[in-house]
């Protein structure tokens, strides 16, 4: 039974916690986080890797214990380490965790100070008052935890979208092995490119006589089958994921694939059309009475309507159905339109690679130029650059430019903007820079006030160029910081720097909504990987989904243009 990356990253991230619960040491709390970050980020997956003998001691961040740990998981599905460590921690504790916004240092306040062990508990206690009384929490983070208990109770895990791709892809390969399989489709929030997937939704249709749907059931990863029968089955994969599989008939693939992907809110904005053009759209197809005019095809859906195709990234009833009757719909950028990365580390601070592999790696990639923005002192977990260091590595870059042929390497850095919104470096150290990026890695509970006001500082600062991950948020671990962030883009409009779509799979930072705010506001975007290893630059294909779910397209994204035209435009910046 295989096991995913996903899978095998989400016990390494509990085994941290737990042992960061237990006052374990630091260090190997901090090599079980790396673990998880590199495992949940590879690009192939590990138990591929293994059966092909790679030695997965080199792989960023596995040493010979957790390439061993990582064996054994992949042979039994279960790690004995947290198995361990669940049975010397109290009961519920995983459980709290899994709540956004409560990190293994507050389970373990709230555990030694208000005795919480359990979701109902913590609950209790934030309905009562009683948390925000305790050091480091507050009223209103008191309120983001009720409300992230109430929903984590209403609903069944989401998960990001890059780890639902690896259950995804693996099922779509199984499903189109079987006999008499003609087409076979994701939909749902998956095939939008939402940046969580709640469950996955998969369309077929088959010859008659096809055994698919039981099949199905006997997938190698369910643990459980919900319901099934000729045309609809549903099970519950090991790692918690519900799979809908629907069977539908060939000529109604189309007007299916339309209804299954949604939105809910896009779909009645859809039949509320059909019904001003006197016709019916469900499932089935777009009927004129009782006669089928469409169906087979979305594309034939869409024309019957008298409207374009329109990208399912795009169907959230944000004005998408208005554009395409007024034939504006926006050419949505594609992979392809990419040219460079402006944000990526080296191994002189938290990085992997030196400065030529890394380089080599983006060229191997297809980039044609790469901005070098390793951190700054004040991260001082990363190993920062001073002054100093940040001169001696832009003379390195220098010699590399001279050697390498097909990517050029930008001087560039990641510099901490402190919480007065002062950068982490004097003006003379960033101005024989290309690029400054600005990123807040601390100081995430100031209000709203202060923290606008921070980054505003930093925006106006004379060399800044991007701001990084701007809403500071790690999906399902960490909440957006507090922050006007419409104030925020509209500054950057006037300043004329850019914002980061940092599209790292627990980031996607910018979200699609801001990244329509910031195109109509004429604020370019960096598609950015923040890539610390070779296999990150694969990063920037799941950052396009969010872009294209944003309306952005190629012109609106500043590293789509070649080389030459990027360094008027950032001369023109400063």
């Amino acid at each position: 039974m295989p096991v995913h990356n996903a899978e095998i990253a989400a016990l390494f991230e509990e085994i941290a916690g737990l042992l960061e619960i237990q006052g374990e040491n630091p260090f190997r709390i901090r090599a079980y986080r790396n673990a998880a970050r590199s495992v949940g980020d590879l690009g192939t997956e590990l138990a591929e890797l293994h059966a092909r003998g790679t030695d997965l001691t080199r792989l960023p961040g596995i040493g010979k214990d957790l390439a061993a740990q990582i064996e054994a998981i992949l042979a039994s599905g279960a790690s004995t380490k947290l198995r361990a460590l669940r049975k010397r921690s109290p009961a519920g504790v995983t459980a709290l965790l899994a709540v956004p916004g409560l990190g293994p240092k507050r389970v373990k306040a709230l555990a030694g100070q208000l005795g919480i062990h359990t979701l109902k508990q913590l609950e209790r206690a934030a309905a009562s008052g009683k948390i925000r009384a305790l050091p480091g929490f507050g009223a209103k983070t008191e309120e983001r935890i009720r409300l992230a208990v109430q929903a984590r109770q209403g609903e069944g895990p989401r998960l990001p979208l890059a780890s639902a791709d690896q259950y995804a892809q693996a099922l779509l390969a199984y499903l189109r092995q079987t006999p008499g399989v003609q087409q076979v489709e994701m939909a749902g929030s998956y095939r939008r490119a939402k940046e969580t997937v709640g469950d996955l939704d998969i369309l077929l249709s088959a010859e008659s006589g096809s055994e698919v749907m039981t099949r199905f059931t006997r997938y190698d990863e369910v643990q459980k089958v919900l319901s099934q029968g000729p045309a609809r089955a549903s099970v519950i994969l090991r790692g918690g994921l519900q799979v809908d599989l629907r069977r539908v008939a060939a000529n109604s693939f189309g007007a299916a694939l339309q209804y299954f992907t949604g939105s809910k809110a896009h779909n009645i904005a859809v039949r509320r059309l059909a019904r001003q053009r006197g016709l019916k759209l469900n499932e089935y197809g777009v009927f004129k009475g009782g006669r089928r005019v469409a169906g087979e095809t979305e594309a034939s859906v869409y024309r019957a309507l008298g409207l374009p195709p329109i990208a399912p990234e795009l169907r959230e009833n944000r004005g998408e159905i208005a554009a395409a009757q007024a034939g504006r719909l926006p050419r949505l950028i594609e992979f392809e339109d990419i040219k460079g990365d402006l944000h990526s580390h080296t191994r002189a601070t938290d990085g992997r690679l030196s400065l030529k592999e890394l380089a080599l790696a983006a060229k191997q990639f297809g980039l044609r130029y790469l901005a070098i923005t390793d951190h700054t002192r004040h991260l001082t977990v990363a190993k920062g650059l001073d002054a100093a260091r940040l001169a001696r590595q832009g003379e390195e870059i220098d010699r590399l430019n001279a050697e390498l042929t097909g990517i050029t390497l930008l001087k560039g850095i990641e510099v901490d903007i402190l919480e007065d919104g002062r950068l982490d470096l004097p003006d003379a150290a960033l101005a024989p820079l290309d690029i400054i990026v600005g990123a807040v890695h601390g100081g995430f509970n100031l209000s709203a006030k202060k923290q606008t006001e921070r980054l505003i500082r930093a925006m106006n600062a004379a060399h800044f160029t991007v701001l990084a991950h701007p809403s500071g948020r790690l999906l399902g671990r960490r909440e957006a910081y507090q922050v006007d962030m419409e104030r925020v883009i509209r500054e950057a409009g006037r300043r004329g720097c850019f914002l980061e779509l940092n599209a790292q799979p627990q980031r996607l930072d910018l979200n699609d909504v801001y990244c329509k705010l910031a195109k109509s506001e004429g604020v370019l975007i960096s598609l950015a990987s923040d890539a610390h290893r070779a296999q990150d630059f694969e990063h920037l294909r799941r950052g396009i989904g969010q872009a294209r779910r944003g309306w952005l397209e190629a012109d609106d994204v500043v590293n789509t243009r070649p080389l030459r035209q990027l360094r008027a435009l950032l001369r023109r910046m400063r």
